[in-house]
């Protein structure tokens, strides 16, 4: 095991309601990640389960984190995450939240309504293009957030996700099945898993594109869209306005946030 001088390592968690992301941060680089599903129940014993054999595989000692920082959409597993940290890395977690010092001003209705992952994500985009900037998070919701040309994060969109949509059409219609979410070779479909497919596809796409079109006209000098989530790769190679696809978006926010935290402690 490492000793205290030797914490070299930072632990950067992003917890959606479907997967939970884990990254290791060393020197501000990012050498290992991984997902585990999100499942409300977990306990903390079943996180060090699972952790230590992923941390082992990877040669990585926990006696060498710093800090572990948390985003989580997930208040039940609050707990379990709390207990997993001090077990495994030996130290408190630091949860982002409304209230947490992003340097990022929030000028929304009720502030702590707000996501923490939609936060830390506006956050990063904003540091790494400026700004006014969206993020599209194809995530189990499909979300659009929106920072303002004096770098406010002004609010945004929520619409319901392109998997669980599809889910829904899955479960409810009695002659219909699951299908890929793919983009198919024509928009008109010659057979039910084709025609499935195009709606799906053109569909989510046809409501992304439309929904940035409209913001681009609300926002003057909004030029830049950052796309991240699970299927942010398959939209935005047919869309006219996403810009950019980041799938390390939320763990590089919370990487400048924690560095503000410690700049902050060491002034």
């Amino acid at each position: 095991m490492s000793t205290g001088t030797d914490r070299d390592l930072l632990i950067l968690v992003d917890v959606g309601n479907t997967n939970a992301v884990f990254g290791v941060l060393k020197e501000n680089e990012l050498i290992y990640h991984f997902r585990l599903s999100t499942t409300a129940r977990r306990t903390a014993d079943e996180y060090v389960a699972l952790l230590l054999p992923l941390l082992q595989r990877a040669g990585l000692d926990p006696g060498r984190v710093e800090a572990v920082v948390i985003s989580s959409v997930v208040p039940p597993l609050h707990f379990a995450l709390e207990q997993m940290s001090r077990q495994v890395f030996g130290c408190e977690p630091m949860f982002i939240d409304a209230h947490t010092d992003t340097g990022l001003p929030l000028r929304y209705d009720h502030p702590a309504e707000v996501g923490a992952d939609r936060i830390v994500n506006a956050l990063a985009a904003r540091e790494l293009h400026g700004s006014p900037v969206v993020v599209v998070d194809f995530g189990t919701a499909t979300t659009f957030d929106v920072v303002n040309g004096e770098g406010e994060y002004v609010g945004g969109l929520i619409t319901p996700g392109i998997s669980i949509s599809s889910e829904a059409l899955f479960a409810k219609a009695s002659r219909l099945y699951r299908v890929e979410i793919v983009q198919p070779k024509s928009l008109i479909g010659s057979n039910t898993e084709g025609a499935m497919q195009a709606g799906i596809f053109y569909g989510f796409l046809g409501q992304v594109d439309g929904i940035l079109a409209r913001l681009k006209l609300e926002m003057p000098g909004l030029e830049t869209v950052i796309a991240t989530g699970g299927l942010a790769e398959l939209i935005a190679s047919a869309s006219n306005h996403i810009d950019h696809v980041d799938q390390m978006l939320t763990l590089t926010g919370l990487r400048l946030i924690y560095q503000r935290s410690r700049h902050g402690l060491q002034e």
